[in-house]
């Protein structure tokens, strides 16, 4: 979790399901990994701020420049969130920790923007709180189906692997289309 919200693209739409289908199986318990992935979005998150309040812009475009073709971050994408982060102000903070893939990359702009780094931290750890526990619960209730489900999805595992493959790609080749769009 500290390291999606430090902008490395891990999703913890299966991180945290994954530890509460651990919790459903006695090896984990809920509010200790509820807990935990909250701390390490806020640690995350914390890091990817200072990145922004210290290092500024010029640097975070930098480091786009250099890496984001990688992880799929694009310098226009900083650019939305400086705008999202304008418009909406703070609360973006908070309301980006329940938004997939935004939840990733919030806390740059946040940093650049020098928002109080309290407000931030208090903002960010009620909305990484509420997308854990979810995340978390959710996990635990396929877990305790688990035999009841476990079956009827084995039927499917094939299908499953070329949608999620399926998925991956259109993903990728959604950000690629728009970022070539973007500079032609």
């Amino acid at each position: 979790m500290a390291l999606q919200s430090a902008c490395i693209p891990l999703p913890s739409e299966i991180i945290m399901p994954f530890s509460g289908f651990l919790v459903s199986q006695g090896i984990f318990s809920f509010w200790p990994t509820v807990i935990a992935g909250t701390a390490g979005s806020l640690f995350g998150s914390a890091a990817a701020y200072l990145v922004g309040a210290y290092g500024g812009e010029e640097l975070v475009r930098k480091l786009i420049k250099k890496y984001g073709k990688y992880l799929l971050v694009f310098e226009y994408e900083l650019d939305e969130a400086k705008e999202w982060f304008k418009k909406y102000g703070e609360a973006i903070a908070f309301g980006s920790r329940l938004l997939p893939v935004i939840r990733t990359f919030i806390s740059l702009p946040a940093g650049i923007a020098k928002m109080d780094f309290k407000r931030f931290s208090f903002y960010t750890l009620a909305g990484s709180f509420i997308w854990t526990a979810v995340l978390t619960w959710l996990g635990v209730k396929l877990g305790e189906n688990w035999d009841k489900l476990g079956s009827y999805f084995h039927k499917f595992d094939l299908l499953m692997i070329f949608l999620g493959i399926l998925a991956a790609a259109w993903y990728v080749h959604h950000k690629l289309k728009k970022h070539r769009r973007r500079n032609s």
